[in-house]
């Protein structure tokens, strides 16, 4: 049967070439559009280095001298530590913290360098200033296992935290420097110990784990930077318990006055993370939104494309089909030996669009991923996805067709002929 079959695709050469170049071109095309969407999705699903689960922003507001109830002689600083006290000591509540262009998802920035010998961070590194429980605000954890308690206690002794990557052009991991002291601001005076290497942590979902850097210092530790770094401007976060956050941005409202004024401090309003994060990242959301619906729209057209030539290819051997019932084949001999004939100029073609979709990866025309367009394991994912679904193209326009084909009789499709 197989060489009656290469026989038969060498004796309808010309036909078969055409569709062949259409195959190969379809291929590519497929390559390109899942990788871009596989570049896309295994970014936004990448592990983020923190969670937002039930926390709050709490925005913290400050009377004037015109309000009546303005204190003259109130201290901000003692106050705000008081209303962090007060927090910490609802029922509902896990952790607070304060923090200064610190929180995730957030387009305030300061950056700074850290350095350790000739070894320098990039420049865009982000320097979050916090309250030591802000690492149990937002589970970070350390990359040798460390909790977010223990990393809490080590910001309390004035040690510093920095993401593991910091150092990655120089080949190197931030785990093995931890204990080493390091200069930070870009002042030799500012000496601090690395008290852990952090896992990753992700300026937002849509950036990549490997190219988000960042470092955190306890900003409460007065005999390094004095009392200045409490102020109202601060970001105070909470942790809720997993159980207990239904209806708390209403509940702490309902108290804030009478609970929460302290001083000249009061809250201003509460928002949810899950409010912040979907705000701050609407634009990348859309912009996958449009890539993820034009890309379908155009593997549709492909898909009825191809489905149509196939389609069609099948609908004019019906005399074959029907030569063939006449000499005893049966049903699932005559479909079998249609898509075999599919399946080998897809399998024909497959080594060719491989080396078309390592060209373009090569000349960096595709998506970047992990500082580089041409992954190996990513190379060939994608090229098989592509296999597959032409396959299944194939395998709906030929099965239909071919089908309803053999349901008529031979020698009405003789006769027809």
């Amino acid at each position: 049967m197989q060489k009656k079959l290469f026989t038969q695709i060498r004796n309808e050469w010309r036909g078969n070439l055409w569709l062949a170049l259409e195959l190969l071109v379809v291929s590519v095309v497929l390559w390109y559009i899942i990788d871009m969407l596989y570049c896309r999705l295994a970014t936004y699903n990448e592990p983020r280095g923190f969670d937002t689960g039930h926390c709050y922003l709490i925005e913290m507001g400050v009377l004037t001298d015109k309000s009546p109830d303005y204190k003259e002689n109130a201290n901000c600083h003692d106050d705000i530590l008081t209303l962090v006290d007060r927090l910490r000591h609802r029922p509902e509540v896990e952790a607070v913290s304060l923090s200064q262009n610190a929180y995730p998802y957030n387009g305030s920035n300061s950056t700074d360098l850290v350095q350790h010998d000739t070894l320098r961070s990039p420049a865009w590194t982000i320097r979050r200033m916090v309250t030591p429980d802000f690492v149990r605000v937002f589970r970070y954890r350390g990359t040798q296992g460390e909790t977010p308690e223990q990393l809490a206690e080590m910001l309390r002794r004035g040690e510093f935290l920095a993401s593991d990557n910091l150092y990655r052009r120089y080949g190197i991991r931030l785990t093995s420097l931890v204990g080493k002291d390091f200069h930070l601001f870009g002042d030799t005076t500012y000496t601090f110990r690395l008290g852990a290497a952090l896992q990753d942590v992700r300026y937002n979902d849509f950036q990549q784990a490997r190219s988000s850097y960042c470092f955190v210092l306890n900003m409460d530790n007065q005999q390094v930077f004095g009392p200045g770094w409490i102020n109202p401007d601060n970001e105070l976060c909470v942790r809720v318990k997993e159980n207990m956050d239904k209806d708390f941005i209403a509940r702490l409202k309902a108290d804030s006055e009478s609970q929460y004024r302290i001083g000249n401090i009061y809250i201003a309003d509460i928002l949810s993370f899950t409010d912040i994060r979907r705000s701050f990242q609407q634009a990348w959301m859309n912009q996958l939104r449009n890539y993820t619906v034009g890309m379908g729209f155009l593997m549709l057209n492909i898909f009825l494309g191809l489905l149509g030539t196939f389609w069609f290819r099948t609908q004019q051997r019906r005399s074959e089909i029907a030569l063939h019932k006449i000499n005893g084949a049966t049903n699932r001999a005559v479909f079998a030996r249609l898509m075999s004939e599919g399946m080998w100029l897809l399998l024909v073609i497959t080594p060719l669009a491989l080396v078309v979709d390592y060209l373009l990866a090569s000349a960096e025309l595709n998506a970047w991923r992990n500082g580089t367009t041409l992954e190996p394991e990513r190379l060939l994912l994608c090229a098989a996805l592509a296999f597959v679904f032409i396959a299944l193209m194939i395998l709906i326009g030929i099965w239909y067709p071919a089908r309803r084909a053999m349901k008529v009789q031979p020698a009405e499709a003789l006769h027809d002929e």
